[in-house]
């Protein structure tokens, strides 16, 4: 690309910081260096348009974690280890709302649902261990966290009782982000989008970025690409799409709040008067464990049957919209969060929880340097 002296000056020459990525980790990250180096040179470099991944794709559940999921948790992991996994997304989300305002990300404290199908023996499991996770996470929040409810929405082939979380809500995704953009924009923090980032080189002193467009120096790199970290990075990460659809406004939607299905598998929300449904990636990982956005027949026909069958057994509604969406998961539920070398560092493997954990991280990813 031939650039002119001037962009060349403006944009590419004395950079201090360079963050791949505008997600909701990589603007956090570059809001906390502007703090800590209050006359850094601060470039973001995003591949999209607007945010690509997960940031505004996402469908946004301000959660922490249904009950079924920490029961599989505790199988793999210590009691300690949860305690901190749920303690991590409780302090991001807290970030998060008092880096942007509730208003600012229309957030809503309407608790969140786990529903279980009619012959599932998960639900049971559910059961005999509510006491028990009540118990560790109380002192978190100094009440119990999970509890029985009715079946209050006709939601139709599932038990007549939800398991129900008081503390979890849900935020506007675009609303999120477009304060995100424009708080760290205020701060004279440059981002160059539809750049993407082919490879890097570093020696003692600095570190050289290519991208398909240009080449610049910059003095530390930070990587915050989530799901598309292994073009990058030699990291335990690897991309899951999740492939969502919503409809048009429904006239007296009663739906309220977020809902968990088939542990976590499925999940939806109201919004707008409608009904934002996604997930079924269990039908085929393999196949979802990529990194192109799009549908497939096999997932968005089982998303419909559910919306049809179970969600809106009784309604008139129309699809309006599909999209997918590019997460970032592992063997491990905690982020990889590191210095990779003297001068490179990155926040990568969310693990679906970037709404909850996407401020926490670029903070301190922003803390490693």
């Amino acid at each position: 690309m031939n650039l002119s002296y001037w962009e060349i000056k403006t944009w590419l020459s004395n950079v201090d910081f360079t963050i791949v990525g505008s997600g909701i980790v990589g603007l956090n990250c570059a809001l906390q260096l502007k703090e800590r180096f209050p006359v850094s040179k601060i470039l973001i470099l995003e591949k999209g348009i607007l945010p690509q991944g997960a940031s505004t794709k996402n469908a946004g559940f301000a959660c922490f974690g249904s009950l079924s999921e920490l029961c599989e948790d505790l199988k793999s992991h210590s009691e300690e280890e949860v305690i901190n996994l749920v303690k991590m997304r409780i302090e991001g989300l807290k970030l998060l709302r008092t880096t942007l305002g509730d208003k600012n990300i229309d957030y809503k404290a309407l608790g969140s649902y786990e529903l279980f199908s009619e012959n599932d023996e998960l639900f049971n499991t559910c059961l005999s261990n509510l006491s028990r996770i009540n118990a560790l996470l109380n002192p978190l929040f100094g009440a119990n966290i999970y509890s029985l409810t009715d079946n209050t929405f006709g939601f139709n082939r599932i038990k007549s009782n939800y398991i129900f979380n008081q503390f979890e809500g849900q935020i506007d995704t675009g609303r999120m982000m477009e304060s995100l953009l424009q708080k760290v924009q205020s701060k004279g923090i440059k981002i160059l989008n539809n750049i993407n980032v082919e490879s890097y080189f570093e020696n003692n002193t600095f570190v050289k970025v290519k991208t398909k467009r240009f080449e610049f120096l910059t003095s530390k790199l930070l990587i915050a690409t989530n799901g598309f970290a292994l073009k990058l990075l030699d990291e335990n990460v690897k991309p899951a799409r999740a492939q969502v659809l919503i409809t048009k406004p429904i006239e007296n939607l009663h739906i309220k709040g977020t809902f968990h299905l088939d542990r976590g598998y499925y999940y939806f929300r109201n919004i707008d008067n409608r009904i934002l449904l996604g997930g079924g990636r269990n039908l085929d990982f393999d196949g979802e464990e990529t990194t192109d956005f799009g549908q497939t027949e096999l997932i968005q026909s089982a998303l419909e049957e559910l919306l049809s069958s179970t969600i809106l057994p009784n309604t008139n509604y129309e699809i309006d919209q599909r999209w997918s969406g590019i997460m970032g998961i592992g063997n491990q539920k905690n982020p990889v969060l590191k210095q990779l070398s003297n001068h490179v560092f990155c926040g990568v493997r969310l693990g679906g929880m970037g709404i909850a954990i996407g401020s926490l991280v670029g903070k301190e990813l922003a803390d490693l340097v």
